[in-house]
């Protein structure tokens, strides 16, 4: 599609930008190295196989007989755990780029049981059960499930790394679209949902955000982890 293949020449273009910028810095460069395989492990090859065998997976995940908000929910967890396992790799490949392990850095930690349970994923669950919950009475189609939630994800990111991250967009798109496209594939045609109005679309990008109140897993795992979430290595420094 157009939109999937300007986001593609945006990535390419920003990423190259960065790159030319920060090539002098063994640290920024060692960075945008780990991002670098970051979108291809996970939007290339993952998003690739997605696509390509996007109708046999969301045949079975339909075939299988739980309530399907608990299979949305539970599937794009998978997703985001094996996005995470590639984020958290690359975090730790930092002396193939030239640095020491938490010089240089794309994730909280450099455990990757540190970075789900702790950090990401134990988040991005209550974000997926508000979609869940979004699908249950609106029938958003895949796509804008996907479009949607690359900008929920983008103004998370924000929340975290400042304003700056507005300008990668097209790369938290992918890489949040794709914990949820193939999950709003697998969604059953016939649960009741009617068709979203206008104003659902931007309503249903923060929508999900409530649900991180509302359903807390984060700020239960911090009353047993005190300053969860929190960095495990310094700023890196210009």
């Amino acid at each position: 599609m157009a939109f999937l293949g300007a986001l593609l020449g945006w990535l390419a273009l920003t990423t190259s930008l960065v790159m030319a910028v920060s090539w002098r810095s063994p640290t920024h460069r060692a960075v945008i190295f780990m991002a670098v395989g970051m979108i291809f492990l996970w939007i290339a090859v993952c998003g690739t196989l997605m696509v390509r065998f996007r109708d046999p997976i969301s045949n079975w995940v339909l075939s299988i007989r739980l309530d399907w908000r608990v299979k949305f929910v539970l599937f794009c967890t998978i997703l985001a755990m094996i996005e995470e396992a590639i984020t958290t790799t690359m975090t730790n490949c930092a002396p193939l780029f030239g640095v020491r392990i938490g010089q240089a850095y794309i994730t909280a930690s450099a455990n990757y049981f540190d970075v789900i349970c702790l950090h990401s994923v134990i988040i991005f669950v209550s974000l997926f059960v508000g979609w869940a919950a979004i699908l249950k009475r609106f029938d958003f189609k895949p796509f804008a499930v996907y479009v949607l939630f690359g900008i929920t994800g983008t103004l998370a990111e924000t929340q975290f790394g400042g304003l700056q991250h507005i300008l990668e967009y097209a790369m938290w798109s992918y890489v949040y679209g794709l914990m949820i496209w193939l999950p709003a594939r697998s969604v059953p045609i016939s649960r009741g949902a009617t068709v979203p109005r206008w104003w659902m679309y931007p309503a249903a990008v923060l929508i999900p955000f409530l649900f991180i109140l509302l359903f807390p897993l984060a700020g239960v795992v911090s009353l047993f982890y005190p300053g969860h979430p929190q960095m495990h290595f310094p700023p890196i420094g210009l």
